[in-house]
């Protein structure tokens, strides 16, 4: 993973694209092999995350295929714009990137929030989506099903209360100027990454660039109203069971954000989900563990999705 080049020039062909008057960023690698028989892919960060998150994976998968990437609105070098994030605006984002540029099917790959946008747009938009690939996949409506039925009307008004506080402007803006300080941002990424090795100066400045643009505190406070569930996002266990793609979930045995114990759980709602485990490896495995992660990716879409989009079984076990 180590190299003398600088992120930026290992992310392929920047470009800037006004989607509904704002400035969204995205990147692009375009295959050299023929590209009437091989899928797009595009891929799609988490959470805090940004382009610069895939410089491990772009190069290596367009030797395959056609590669995307986006910075979703208010993440990366795309504006941070003053709005009601949700799944539902990033996938829309998705959708209409998808109709500008590709318009034929494609595999969505998403870490952690990009892994719920993914499953999200297949389900919105089917005739987009071949196949996903989903890293760390998190379900914000597992909290509301962790409290007891009958408790549900009098504490979830309460939680609600809770969480719009703690993200109103008045209390994150203050937050917001520490939590970027590349020091602060070097502790959240030792407990999201399980490597202490991953954690290298270039992942800092990719972490610590983004929140230092114009309107970042204002959309620091609307994204983590978002990430906190205030506003309305799928749930993994309704949509889930509804998609007949091939599908590839893959998942670090020590990720501290998201219990593992999930990928078991999220596998049952559908027999077309296929699990990878990938032991010693955190919140970002195609970050910490670039190499397994894209041979997987690769060789998952050349057993699950020939020619004829026919799905083919493909085994994948645990990785140690």
């Amino acid at each position: 993973m180590t190299t003398g080049v600088h992120w930026q020039q290992r992310v392929g062909n920047q470009r800037d694209w006004i989607w509904r008057g704002w400035q969204t960023r995205y990147t692009y690698i375009r295959s050299a092999q023929n590209q009437q028989k091989t899928i797009p892919l595009i891929l799609l960060h988490g959470f805090g995350a940004s382009i610069g998150h895939w410089r491990h994976n772009l190069e290596v998968l367009a030797g395959h295929h056609s590669v995307y990437a986006l910075d979703m609105l208010g993440f990366g070098a795309s504006e941070k714009a003053s709005v009601n994030y949700s799944i539902e605006l990033w996938v829309e984002q998705v959708y209409d990137f998808w109709k500008a540029f590709i318009r034929q099917p494609v595999i969505l790959v998403g870490n952690s929030s990009g892994s719920l946008i993914s499953l999200a747009a297949a389900a919105a938009h089917p005739e987009m989506v071949r196949g996903i690939v989903m890293m760390s996949l998190p379900d914000p409506a597992l909290e509301q099903e962790a409290i007891p039925a009958l408790l549900r009307p009098i504490l979830m008004p309460i939680i609600t209360t809770i969480k719009k506080l703690v993200a109103s402007p008045i209390v994150l803006k203050p937050v917001f100027h520490v939590v970027r300080q590349p020091g602060v941002l070097r502790r959240w990424a030792s407990l999201a990454y399980a490597n202490p090795e991953a954690i290298t100066d270039e992942l800092i400045e990719i972490l610590a660039g983004p929140p230092q643009d114009r309107g970042s505190a204002r959309a620091f406070s609307a994204l983590f109203k978002a990430a906190m569930g205030v506003n309305f996002s799928p749930s993994v266990k309704t949509v889930l069971p509804t998609l007949t793609i091939p599908m590839l979930l893959i998942w670090g045995q020590k990720d501290r954000f998201i219990p593992p114990l999930l990928a078991k759980q999220f596998a049952q709602y559908n027999e077309k989900l296929q699990l990878l485990n990938l032991e010693d490896v955190g919140h970002c495995p195609h970050d910490e563990s670039p190499e397994q992660v894209n041979q997987a990716i690769l060789d998952w879409i050349n057993h699950c999705l020939d020619d004829s989009q026919q799905l083919v079984t493909f085994q994948v076990e645990t990785v140690e």
